[in-house]
């Protein structure tokens, strides 16, 4: 009898620290994959490594790279990338250089991401402003912007246009905007977005004007959001800091004047 309770708690300590074995392997596992995602994620992400043929693999904190890129900067930064990944201890750089490697141009992860935020950023210049843009749509395609639909007046349709060119990351804009009195093609449905508007024009504070005004400077190409610093006083939004050049003082001003509830602003602080 005792003997075979010897047997089988032989059995159960081996059967446990087997089990043990397994739970730290799947756990290596989904670390490992994480790790993985994260770089090639990045580097996705990256204009620089975007397109080039390039694989990721760790195991236990190890990260291997392969694959071939252009410059050897590029190789650099692969491996920089990966070394800033919480958890990887160690980076195997396996890739080589070609000079003549051509990486391709083909629509990627990257890039649709980089749509995605363009058309959001321009979407939030429309939404915000003091116009109308409810029946308007914004399409992004390799950082080529189109705007369809209509809108209420040919300034709004050129506004529109102007909000679009110098969001960052914009190419191109294809404004197809149509100036019509009707924005929607329920009947009186433009009436009650001019309203629904107006109200919440009235509505509008200070601090939420602030918010959106930097909101479009971080969004634009042409204005460094950083530089500028926003106030607002009963709906006076007070502008100050260094700007580069007198387009960009004239757009930061633009900018700021379009965003629903503004009604004036003071750019005697903005300097260059």
């Amino acid at each position: 009898m005792k003997m075979l309770s010897l047997k089988k708690h032989v059995v159960a300590v081996v059967l446990l620290t087997a089990s043990s074995f397994s739970v730290a392997d799947a756990k290596q596992d989904i670390t490992d994959a994480r790790q993985e995602t994260q770089i090639w994620t990045t580097y996705a992400l990256s204009p620089y490594l975007r397109a080039s043929d390039l694989k990721v693999s760790v195991h236990n904190g190890k990260a291997t790279l392969t694959g071939k890129v252009d410059e050897d900067v590029n190789k650099d930064l692969a491996k920089e990338i990966a070394q800033g990944v919480s958890g990887i201890k160690e980076v195997d750089n396996q890739i080589t250089v070609h000079s003549d490697y051509q990486p391709s141009n083909s629509n990627n992860y990257g890039e649709s991401i980089d749509d995605i935020t363009i058309t959001a950023g321009v979407k939030s210049k429309l939404f915000w402003s003091k116009y109308s843009y409810l029946a308007t749509k914004v399409e992004t395609k390799s950082g080529r912007v189109s705007l369809s639909g209509t809108v209420e007046s040919k300034d709004a349709r050129d506004l529109a246009e102007r909000l679009a060119t110098n969001t960052r990351g914009v190419i191109g804009v294809k404004n197809q905007l149509v100036v019509s009195d009707k924005t929607d093609a329920k009947p009186g449905a433009g009436a009650k977005a001019k309203d629904v508007a107006t109200e919440a024009t009235t509505k509008v504070e200070d601090a939420w004007i602030t918010t959106k005004v930097k909101s479009n400077f971080l969004y634009s190409s042409n204005v460094s959001g950083s530089a500028i610093d926003v106030s607002t006083n009963a709906g006076v939004v007070t502008l100050k800091g260094g700007v580069s050049s007198g387009a960009e003082r004239a757009l930061a001003v633009e900018l700021a004047q379009n965003i629903r509830g503004v009604k004036s602003v003071d750019a005697k602080g903005l300097t260059f």
